[in-house]
């Protein structure tokens, strides 16, 4: 029984008490009145309803007091929910913001409220930028009430608020900002205003980006500080050479992490219903390249892993390799015959044709599926692209594509398989997601032996010191590359002359020495279509384009990497190689 049942009731002790005392204050009263003292009888009443205030203030400080430490409210009742379309923050792995939920408004007009409707549409396109005219009169000359405009940050809610206008209202709804703007956003991507994620990470890790939603942010492989200068400097080549596209990775080849993605030209995720859809194809995931010459890093994986040559191999380069319907030349011609670690440095298309054909097809099609060159890249993001191949490995697509030509595979793709030539022999899927510290990557499948993978590193070092990828030398990072040239095809043929239309790439890896164990960097850049400058002669190939870009790069990341300098006498003045020391017994 509560404590006011309790004062009422005549039948228990305590009420029949506080009977007594009201019946002896009123007689007290009757008593004051027949003696004619006035004064005490309003002394008596103001006293009654002191007592009166008093006891209700104390039932009612009990009644909280028990309601507050006895109340069964909050027992077993479910925590407050995310609103509809709640995600969690998406944060890079130092824990930078990628992409967070941020409170936004709807804007709602009810014509019938308003009076002077020219007035009211004047203000609303002074106050909100962007506002579609055509819409907005649509809405005042209707009869109800619609929406106008989303995505309004509360500085501009309380803006419109303020002007006071009639029938303006407003809606919190859910939303997604990126603080970086175009800074990752093909990599990041973007979600649908209900919150489901559409392109990139966001669609990737869509569930878990729901499921962490008011919890701990999800974390992506990637570091700001990397991404920031492979954009910086894949936008600066971009426009430097006039390309049309441009593609930047930058992989931790021993765990398989991806520190940096980009696709130029880019777009602001902020405004993705208002980007050119060309801008926001992801270029190193969803579009698919004759790569060229940089595919010849597989080539010379699968013959010297087969056993099939090695790196002192004579291939006959003096005269163009004849097949039917088809011949293959050089981009300089050669009059020699050149070991096969001289046709990986002057990047000779004869010769990696030659060796393609002396492998021969089965081998190619195992070591290449190995490589994953057959399929899509195995990885989180959706756009990761199949690749596009012959049917049938002829003479001519074997020769082809051993130097890069007759297969078209995505960036992604082909850092996937270059991770497994220079981490020893190891191929696994990149991933979007970092690894904790002393965590193992994931299981993979060994496709070439160490000793391979180093007699690789060692190659493309040789090639930047002494062959065609010269200008991605940074003295004391012991850089190796190798140098791509695609020429593209043009109404069905491949364009002709040296500053035809191609697609220039280089692929990198530093630091070169060290154990296979060790952690080394793979970086990719490919311009698509650069065009001639005064600088260079007005030459366009990859050694440089691309390779002076991913230069520049390196030279940027190292130290954010923890990658010491350390010179060595090929850094400056490039000397004939020790052959010897050009294979590895490293197991």
């Amino acid at each position: 029984m509560s404590l006011a049942g309790v004062l009422a009731n005549p039948l228990t002790p305590l009420g029949r008490w506080l009977g007594r005392r009201l019946w002896w204050i009123e007689h007290a009263f009757k008593r004051a009145r027949a003696s004619g003292k006035a004064v005490d009888d309003t002394r008596l009443r103001i006293f009654f309803v002191l007592v009166l205030f008093a006891t209700g203030f104390v039932a009612l400080g009990l009644g909280a007091t028990k309601a507050a430490l006895f109340s069964p409210y909050g027992e077993g009742v479910e925590p407050v929910t995310e609103p509809p379309g709640a995600r969690a923050d998406l944060v890079d792995r130092n824990g930078q913001f990628l992409a967070l939920d941020l409170v936004r408004y709807g804007l709602y007009l009810d014509p019938r409220e308003m009076v002077q409707k020219p007035r009211v549409r004047a203000a609303l396109l002074a106050a909100v930028p962007g506002l579609a005219p055509a819409k907005l009169d649509r809405i005042l000359a209707g009869e109800r009430q619609e929406f106008l405009v989303g995505g309004l940050t509360p500085e501009a809610r309380n803006y419109v608020h303020d002007l006071g206008l009639p029938g303006v209202s407003f809606e919190e709804e859910s939303g997604r900002a990126y603080p970086l703007g175009e800074l990752g956003a093909h990599l990041i991507g973007f979600a649908s205003k209900d919150g489901a994620g559409l392109a990139g990470a966001e669609k990737a890790f869509d569930g878990a980006i729901r499921a962490g939603a008011g919890k701990a942010p999800v974390a992506l492989s990637i570091d700001l500080r990397v991404q920031g200068a492979l954009e910086d400097e894949l936008d600066r080549a971009a426009e430097a050479f006039g390309a049309i596209g441009a593609v930047g990775m930058v992989v931790k080849v021993r765990t398989g992490e991806v520190l940096g993605m980009a696709s130029w030209p880019s777009f602001d995720p902020n405004q993705a219903g208002q980007a050119d859809p060309a801008a926001m194809v992801n270029h190193a995931a969803a579009t698919v390249y004759e790569p060229g010459s940089v595919m010849k890093v597989f080539t010379l994986a699968m013959g010297l892993d087969s056993g099939v040559a090695t790196p002192q191999t004579v291939f006959d380069v003096r005269t163009p390799l004849a097949l039917p319907g088809q011949t293959i030349h050089d981009f300089d011609k050669g009059d020699a015959s050149l070991p096969l670690w001289e046709v990986f440095t002057h990047s000779s298309n004869i010769g990696a044709a030659r060796l393609g054909l002396l492998a021969g097809a089965d081998r190619m099609r195992s070591y290449y599926r190995a490589f994953g060159l057959f399929d899509a890249a195995p990885s989180e993001l959706a756009e990761s692209a199949r690749p596009i191949l012959s049917r049938a490995l002829t003479p001519n697509i074997v020769a082809s594509m051993s130097f890069g030509h007759a297969i078209s595979v995505s960036p992604l793709a082909i850092a996937t398989g270059m991770s497994a030539v220079l981490n020893g022999g190891m191929y696994r899927p990149l991933t979007f997601r970092p690894l904790a510290p002393g965590q193992a990557p994931a299981p993979g499948h060994q496709v070439i032996r160490a000793s391979t993978s180093r007699t690789m590193l060692n190659l493309m070092r040789l090639n930047v010191t002494n062959g065609t990828g010269g200008k991605a030398n940074i003295p004391g990072l012991r850089v190796g590359g190798k140098t791509g040239t695609a020429t593209k095809l043009v109404n069905g043929h491949y364009a002709e002359g040296k500053n035809a239309a191609n697609l220039a790439s280089f692929a990198a890896v530093f630091p070169t020495d060290g154990a296979l164990s060790d952690d080394r960097y793979f970086v990719l850049i490919m311009l698509d279509q650069p065009k001639p400058v005064a600088a260079d002669s007005g030459v366009t190939t990859g050694g440089f384009t691309a390779a002076p870009t991913a230069g520049r790069v390196i030279e940027r990341i190292a130290p954010i990497l923890g990658v010491r300098r350390v010179m060595l006498p090929t850094d400056l003045t490039p000397k004939a190689p020790d052959l010897a020391a050009l294979t590895g017994d490293e197991r």
